[in-house]
């Protein structure tokens, strides 16, 4: 999931300069829908007749959802997460949106404590503390409220939301299937959103074709096809973690194609995340294995 958020970072300049040209909701139309007729085109078989792997209720009371109404209910919070992104980036700073998005980091706990009662852990929510400070120093360089403000929250709920649904329902269905249900989802209704606003257009520029390509391949079909196999194994907790790297490669790759520098603030910051994600991933290792002590742990593993 490091690889994928290092695919999501390196876009950041292609969609950038595409969204200039081309209304977002169009292109988040095209993208997710491709993304889907791709995987729809790879395997049909399984992505539209494979048998699931359900193995246990849902959040449905026990009654027990398939991939295809669980892929919907997913890809509903998908499309919300992107939609309030969109929308509320015109009413707000990026410093700020960037910031708001990445309370998910935080909110993924929580709202897994509050409505799904999974505790999550000391050491993830330690990590998860430690790299939201890192996302204030990144990305927020001066807090105003802006009523954009209250919409870009509203993505980064959405998107804790997504995280904790893959982790609920990615363990007991098809992953193929999930993954092809969800970004078809999101990418219908961006498709009627762009409609009702007359903002459906056909790409005139060769810059967007590319960044429509790579977004649709790299971006969206191979990312969130990963996420929903590895979701099947980490905890949205530690995904949330993990996915404060963005950011992070989104600066590295800002600098090596459009020669964008980060502040000192900016690198302690990077470097916050990552020490997050590290808390998280390897605070729970070193409790198990060293008795509660992780220095012992990583005395034992040779690191100190």
């Amino acid at each position: 999931m490091v690889a994928v958020t290092a695919v999501w970072g390196s876009t950041f300049v292609l969609v950038r300069d595409a969204v200039a040209q081309v209304p977002p909701f169009t292109f988040i139309a095209y993208r997710f829908l491709a993304a889907a007729l791709l995987l729809a085109a790879i395997r049909p078989r399984l992505a539209l007749g494979g048998p699931g792997t359900d193995r246990g209720p849902g959040l449905d009371g026990g009654r027990r959802l398939g991939p295809p109404a669980a892929g919907v209910v997913i890809g509903l919070a998908l499309f919300a997460g992107y939609g309030f992104q969109t929308v509320g980036l015109q009413y707000t700073t990026a410093s700020n949106a960037g910031f708001i998005t990445g309370l998910s980091v935080v909110l993924t706990p929580l709202l897994g404590a509050l409505l799904l009662r999974q505790a999550p852990g000391r050491w993830p929510v330690t990590g998860a503390c430690v790299a939201a400070v890192g996302l204030a120093l990144l990305s927020l360089q001066r807090l105003e409220v802006r009523r954009g403000d209250a919409l870009v929250f509203a993505c980064a709920v959405a998107f804790a939301t997504h995280i904790l649904l893959l982790g609920r329902y990615a363990p007991r269905l098809s992953t193929y299937r999930l993954a092809v249900v969800q970004l078809a989802t999101a990418g219908l209704l961006a498709l009627i959103w762009a409609g009702l606003a007359g903002d459906l257009a056909v790409p005139t520029s060769a810059e967007v074709w590319v960044a429509l390509a790579i977004t649709s391949v790299a971006a969206s079909a191979a990312a969130f096809l990963i996420q929903t196999r590895a979701q099947r194994e980490v905890s949205p907790t530690r995904t949330a973690v993990i996915f404060t790297m963005e950011p992070v490669f989104a600066g590295l790759f800002g600098f090596l194609l459009a020669g964008e520098r980060l502040s000192g603030r900016g690198w302690l910051g990077a470097g916050l995340i990552l020490a997050g994600m590290l808390t998280a991933e390897l605070g729970g290792r070193a409790d198990g294995a060293g008795r509660g002590r992780p220095v012992d742990y990583f005395k034992r593993k040779g690191w100190l």
